[in-house]
Order: structure tokens, then C-alpha cells, then sequence
């Protein structure tokens, strides 16, 4: 739940104030009790957010739990192979659901960064995960929505995919089941605290955010196969070459204009992306990070000689606000 007379139902869990053993033993026990003796699933996608609500979802609920990754076509190069395959290791079964078709026919013609949010979600709960609840007979659905998701969805500043109930949708009647949000009080540095805790290894607990809706939050214009495969070989470089740096969070955008270049001597009509870095605390305001001219350099050459077709690099270098993290 979320608004009553303009004010949050809930109050933020604040990294100060979490007393970690205590917040998932708590959450542990309710989601024993919501559930009952019934089934639930969930979606991993390998984020933090996700990845902790799997582990207590999966402390909770044991073999009643039904984790599925969905590979909607829009994740990290080698994703969802990755992901399945070090859960194992944890001890939790995922399954690989492919989705890809469902995902970019949804998303096919459209432009506008709110419409292709909504294909997201209206391809994601009434017909991905909706097919997938009642297959396994589960009543109950789990997300990683966080305190920051909910506050900018309200604010009007973007709609975050997984936000439904705080936007007054009751998820039983449109999908078919409940949705329990265990991380709905806290923001991003809390949920690493609690990852750690659950025994989650560092590649995760440590990973910069990912948008729920991938890698289409950062293709500004038409989201394609073609398209979203370019911004994947651009997010690996910037991954690759700023994992060091300390930032809150490091990514590549594919604009949608093409612009003039020059190679070997002759007209170049390509493609732009732009590469964001930010220093932050809570994701609520963010700085630039100060990058090394020299570190830039080595963004810009690296993505124009092995990402084809990429003639143009730029580093965005306003603050939030008035920017924000995700261009879309």
C-alpha cells in the first residue's frame, strides 16, 4: 500500500537504523505466514533487489518457492545463463524462461519512454508471469520494489515497471494473484546490507542498479533486437573499465539520432552512445563522477572500434536533478 491523503502508508527502514539480523529473521516470518502452506513464485534478474527477495522468499518457503529468471531479450550479455547457474551454487533451482518474442513485439513502433514502459509491464505481469503463477499454482508474487521506486513513481518523475498496487491496481483482480514486496522500506545501500547478510557473494551484493525494464531503459527511441544489441556490447566496455572506480552506478545509452563520423578517411553515418557515471548515496540526487581524462579516452576508443556501426561517445555530466540516472 502506499498513499493515504498524500503521505506515505509506510515509512523508509533508513541504513542507519537497519538492524539487519532482526529485518530478516521479521521478513522471513511474514512471508511464512502470507503464504501460508501455498505456492509462490518469483522473477530473478539478477539484481540485487531481486536477488535478495529470492533468498528470503527461498529461506521462507523452501520448495514451495518457484523462482524464474525471464529473458526478456533485454538483459546483460551471458545473463541469464549466469544468474541460473550461480543460484545453483546457492542451493536455490531457477528456471529460464524465454520471453524475448512476447518482450520486443510489445515494444515494436514505440517511442515515447512512458509507452514503452507500460508494454514492459503489460507484457511482464498479465501475460509472462501471470501464465507462469497459475502453471505452478501459485497465489503469491514477489518483488524487489524499493522505497526509491515508489518515490518517483509518485513524484511523477518516471513510472517504475513493478509499481502496481501504490498506483491503486489490485493485482488479484487484473493478474490473478497477490504481490508481496518485502524490500518496500529500504533503498539501494540497505538491500546490499542485507544481500551480504543472506550470504550473497560480493558480484552481487556489489552490482551497480539495473532498471527493471534493462537494457529498453537505455535506448532512447525504438527498442530492437539490432538496437539493444549495440547498447549491450557498450555496457559491457563501460562495466568492464569503470568496475573499479567506486561509482554508485556506470552505464551506456544508445541515442536515437544518428550523427557525422569519419573512418578511413571517408563519411561515417553512425550511431552515438552516451556513458554515465554517478557518485550517490540513495539514488535520490546524484553527482557526475569525476572520471580521469585518460580513463574517458579509453571509454571513447573502445566503444567506436568494437561496438560497429558507433562513431560517437559523450559523458553526461549533469547532476540529478535536474538529470537523472536513466535517460529513459
Amino acid at each position: 500500500m502506499m498513499m493515504e491523503g498524500g503521505k506515505m502508508k509506510f515509512e523508509e527502514v533508513k541504513l542507519e537504523e537497519l538492524h539487519t539480523e532482526e529485518f530478516i529473521n521479521r521478513k522471513t516470518e511474514e512471508i511464512s505466514s502470507m503464504v501460508g502452506d501455498g505456492l509462490a513464485v518469483n522473477a530473478l534478474s539478477g539484481g540485487v533487489d531481486s536477488s535478495v527477495v529470492t533468498m528470503l522468499a527461498h529461506r521462507a518457503l523452501g520448495d514451495r518457492l518457484k523462482s524464474y529468471f525471464i529473458d526478456s531479450g533485454l538483459m546483460r550479455a551471458g545473463e541469464p545463463e549466469h544468474i541460473v547457474g550461480l543460484f545453483k551454487k546457492l542451493g536455490v533451482r531457477v528456471e529460464n524462461i524465454d520471453a524475448k518474442k512476447q518482450f520486443f513485439g510489445a515494444l515494436k513502433g514505440k517511442t515515447d519512454p512512458e509507452e514503452k514502459r507500460e508494454a514492459i509491464t503489460q507484457t511482464f505481469y498479465p501475460i509472462v508471469f501471470a501464465r507462469l503463477a497459475k502453471k505452478s499454482g501459485a497465489t503469491y508474487v514477489f518483488q524487489g520494489t524499493n522505497y526509491t521506486d515508489i518515490e518517483e513513481t509518485v513524484a511523477g518523475i518516471k513510472r517504475q515497471h513493478n509499481i502496481i498496487e501504490q498506483l491503486g491496481i489490485d493485482p488479484q483482480e487484473a493478474y490473478g494473484y497477490k504481490i508481496i514486496e518485502p524490500l518496500i522500506q529500504l533503498r539501494k545501500p540497505a538491500i546490499r546490507v542485507i544481500a551480504e547478510a543472506l550470504g550473497l557473494p560480493a558480484e552481487i551484493y556489489n552490482r551497480p542498479p539495473f532498471p527493471g525494464p534493462a537494457l529498453a531503459a537505455r535506448v532512447i527511441g525504438e527498442v530492437t533486437p539490432e538496437r539493444v544489441k549495440t547498447v549491450r556490447k557498450a555496457t559491457q566496455i563501460v562495466e568492464a573499465l569503470l568496475c573499479d572506480t567506486n561509482a554508485f552506478q556506470y552505464l551506456a545509452i544508445l541515442h536515437q539520432d544518428r550523427v557525422t563520423g569519419i573512418r578511413n578517411g571517408k563519411r561515417d553515418y553512425g550511431m552515438q552512445i552516451e556513458v554515465r557515471c554517478w557518485d550517490s548515496e540513495d539514488a535520490k540526487t546524484g553527482r557526475p563522477t569525476a572520471l580521469p581524462h585518460d580513463i574517458l579516452i579509453r571509454l571513447a576508443e573502445r566503444i567506436t572500434s568494437e561496438v560497429p556501426g558507433v562513431v560517437s561517445v559523450t559523458y553526461n555530466i549533469t547532476p540529478k536533478p535536474p538529470s537523472t540516472i536513466e535517460a529513459v
